[in-house]
């Protein structure tokens, strides 16, 4: 099942605030905030996946009284719901954060109702643990059912689980997590994407490296089939003018004239070779950037995932950015200018020096927000869209809804950048070019719109486009098959 699931069960259910006037405090209890004689109570049990201890304590007659939620958690209300960004929560605000919030409880509800009779029993909440490794007693599955049941039924209905749950913001069920992943799944050339969240259980079952792997395989295949289109890209980026237009067509048949038909991958293999050390660098550094952000939570909202997604992209590539030169430099050669990666380095260091790997660093780096950013933004304002309108019994959107999304913001993170992305083609291939001009990222910018006006800048989108849905599509079906080969669960 999921992590959160774990979450709701042993962390919160446990932490109704209660009072007990005139009674000594109790082991495990700790005291709130809260005014009176009130205590919270802190007996979560410990739980083991070989077995599970727990003291008995003797019984007393508890009375429930309402209280107002502790700080932290009216706080976490307000971030949740405050959609102008104003620090405050508005009467509209909070019913749109009810409604949204009730929806995501509602899939968490059905996921653990596996009897689909609108209740959940103690054989229900046992089995929902133990499909996470966590063994428990009846004894230990009533104790949680009778933290939340109203009518002493010892079942909960629906109306029970929202009533108690509906003040505990999670803006991220681990079912939407497991479901929703973008930029391990989908690779259209682009490593700029912010890195997917992952479930603390996935994190500690490795679970989380058997995605990456399987992403970096689908990765790998996606980039190898549309090569053609990529290595079109590069030369329409860097040759294509007002004077040299370059077609589609004519660009194929020149590629295949000049080194028949392998050439067309020209490049791909420096392009796959770089899809593990920058997908681990860029996951390792998003999660230190997450904890010196002071994040407690398991995942992060939009405004904090882009921060550290946008940080995490920039360390990335910095580290693997003389491979991005590479790259360029290997497409754009002649038949018989380099045998191999190794002789193009070399090459390029002993006639251009160690700074010609960092040629369009800055472009390059200024690229990343708005790409990231907007990426981020569409797929989430797409999937918050679908979650809302449509998810009743599932947050699994499906194959083609999943596609969409993915594609359609992919497609407008890599419209936002594209001439970023030109400027910084063009200054990695300026000394292939005989007796051209060695110019600045500013410099460059002014030469192309004065020269060839604004479409200059999106030379190349073209070919750029037309491999978008089929490198979506690929590395959803590999990654989909590796998943199963490497034996990733969703669910």
């Amino acid at each position: 099942m999921m992590e959160g699931m774990l979450t709701f069960l042993c962390q919160r259910l446990f932490g109704r605030t209660q009072c007990q006037p005139a009674d000594p405090q109790l082991p495990g209890e700790k005291e709130t905030e809260a005014d009176g004689n009130c205590r919270e109570k802190n007996t979560v049990p410990s739980f083991d996946s070989k077995e599970i201890s727990r003291t008995e304590t003797p019984k007393k007659n508890t009375v429930y009284i309402l209280v107002a939620p502790p700080k932290s958690l009216q706080q976490k209300i307000v971030k949740a719901g405050d959609k102008d960004l104003d620090g405050q929560l508005d009467f509209e605000e909070f019913v749109h954060y009810l409604r949204d919030h009730e929806k995501k409880l509602r899939l968490v509800f059905k996921s653990l109702d596996k009897k689909n009779d609108g209740r959940i029993d103690s054989q229900e909440i046992m089995q929902s643990l133990r499909d996470l490794g966590v063994i428990i007693s009846e004894e230990q599955s009533e104790k949680i059912l009778r933290s939340m049941d109203k009518n002493g039924t010892m079942t909960i209905d629906w109306n029970e689980w929202r009533d108690y749950h509906l003040l505990h913001p999670a803006d991220n069920i681990p079912e939407i997590i497991l479901y929703w992943k973008h930029s391990t799944i989908f690779d259209v050339g682009e490593s700029v994407l912010v890195p997917d969240e992952f479930t603390a259980e996935e994190k500690k079952t490795g679970m989380l490296w058997r995605h990456l792997v399987a992403g970096g395989g689908a990765g790998a295949v996606s980039r190898t089939c549309t090569a053609p289109l990529d290595r079109l890209k590069v030369l329409m980026q860097v040759h294509s003018s007002k004077s040299n237009s370059m077609r589609i067509s004519g660009g194929f048949m020149q590629m295949i004239r000049e080194g028949g038909v392998r050439s067309l991958w020209r490049g791909n293999g420096i392009n796959v070779l770089k899809i593990a050390p920058e997908s681990a660098i860029k996951f390792m550094a998003y999660e230190q950037i997450k904890r010196l952000m002071g994040s407690n939570q398991e995942t992060l909202g939009i405004a904090e995932r882009l921060v550290a997604g946008s940080l995490a992209g920039a360390i990335a590539q910095s580290s693997i950015y003389p491979m991005e030169v590479l790259k360029t430099r290997l497409a754009l050669r002649k038949t018989g200018q380099y045998s191999g990666i190794v002789h193009c380095a070399k090459h390029i260091f002993q006639k251009e020096g160690a700074a010609a790997f960092y040629k369009g660093y800055v472009p390059n780096m200024l690229g990343i927000i708005p790409y990231a950013g907007i990426d981020l933004a569409v797929y989430e304002t797409l999937k918050n869209y679908w979650l809302q309108r449509f998810a009743t019994d599932s947050a699994d959107p499906g194959v083609f809804v999943l596609l969409a999304c993915g594609t359609t913001s992919c497609t407008c993170g890599q419209l936002s950048s594209y001439p970023l992305a030109l400027v910084r083609t063009r200054m990695q291939a300026q000394a292939t070019q005989e007796g051209g001009p060695q110019m600045t990222m500013s410099t460059l910018f002014r030469h192309i719109v004065k020269t060839e006006g604004p479409l200059g800048l999106y030379r190349g989108l073209a070919p750029n486009f037309m491999k978008v849905i089929p490198s979506v599509s690929i590395s959803y079906v590999v990654y989909e098959y590796l998943k199963v080969q490497l034996g990733v669960q969703s669910k």
